[in-house]
């Protein structure tokens, strides 16, 4: 697997607090990779670092094979937590600006600004200044400056803060977008949900240590609990009675359709085989899935130190 961001061995501190602890990552080239953590965690200190913002105590950094220099930056594209845009320029004159720093010509980025403009449906507020727009609008023009010269890597430090549900799909819809056509990205954000969406890769941080990496669906099978639902046609007591000793039953209930539904706990892999066969013979069996933990549940018993 190809990497095209490399964190080493990081590690930052700010006067008697640590913001980050021997910390490494590897972002996979093509990926929508989730950074996720508590508030105070380090994940800011994090992108900070990778953009150069503040320089780390040790570790190093790559972007594809060689370490990171202040010229690479132009090859990140950025959205901070902390907004900013100048209240009284006009947005599309604000837009161009941005552009410029970032390498394009007046033309491109009117030509381009112009698309993305239509997109995200606000061709209208091009002549109009920035403290009369609403905080949706004011972000989805940061967005847009932050994606517009298609850099290699693009950070997005809590992208959907502030949006509506209808806006907030969008935005997630133009992150895997910009996947598909080749960008690498890193997601910082606390909603669990968008995590599950859009992230192939997540890496967790907490109390400024790297405590859990890897692609999302190895984590949630590989945290899994070894819980069960059952789906059947059948008397529940006799079901219980077969499964008494060799599983736990956590809950019964009885569905809308004809078919009842039992969860259950099975001790070890080895025994998931023998617990399905006497369910088999003790009712009419018609699913047997296992129930995947969620990112949120992950992520708090991770947190907890639960995990």
């Amino acid at each position: 697997m190809e990497h095209l961001l490399r964190v080493e061995h990081v590690t930052k501190r700010f006067a008697n607090h640590t913001a980050l602890d021997d910390v490494s990552v590897s972002v996979p080239r093509g990926s929508v990779y989730g950074l996720l953590g508590p508030n105070g965690a380090g994940k800011t200190t994090l992108i900070r670092v990778v953009n150069r913002i503040t320089a780390p105590d040790s570790g190093r950094i790559f972007l594809g094979d060689k370490e990171i220099t202040t010229e690479d930056v132009r090859r990140i594209g950025y959205l901070p937590e902390e907004r900013g845009l100048y209240k009284k320029m006009k947005v599309g004159e604000q837009a161009v600006f941005f552009a410029r720093l970032k390498g394009l010509s007046r033309a491109e980025a009117v030509a381009r600004l112009k698309v993305w403009f239509r997109k995200f449906g606000i061709e209208g507020w091009w002549n109009k200044k920035v403290e009369e727009l609403s905080k949706g609008m004011a972000q989805k023009v940061q967005f847009i400056v932050t994606v517009l010269h298609e850099p290699d890597l693009l950070i997005f430090d809590e992208p959907f803060s502030g949006f509506d549900p209808v806006n907030a799909n969008l935005l997630k819809e133009e992150i895997l977008s910009l996947r598909d056509r080749g960008a690498t990205v890193i997601l910082s954000t606390h909603n669990m949900a968008s995590v599950e969406e859009v992230c192939d890769h997540i890496t967790l941080i907490n109390k400024s240590k790297n405590i859990l990496s890897g692609r999302v669906d190895d984590i949630r099978h590989r945290h899994g609990n070894n819980i069960f639902q059952l789906d059947y046609r059948g008397e529940e007591s006799a079901l219980r009675r077969v499964l008494e000793g060799c599983c736990e039953v956590l809950e019964g209930s009885v569905e809308a359709s004809v078919y009842n539904s039992l969860k259950i706990h099975v001790p070890t892999d080895g025994e998931v085989r023998g617990v399905l066969a006497k369910a088999n013979e003790a009712v009419e069996l018609r699913s047997f899935r296992e129930i995947i933990p969620s990112m949120n549940d992950i992520f708090i018993r991770a947190v907890q130190g639960t995990l």
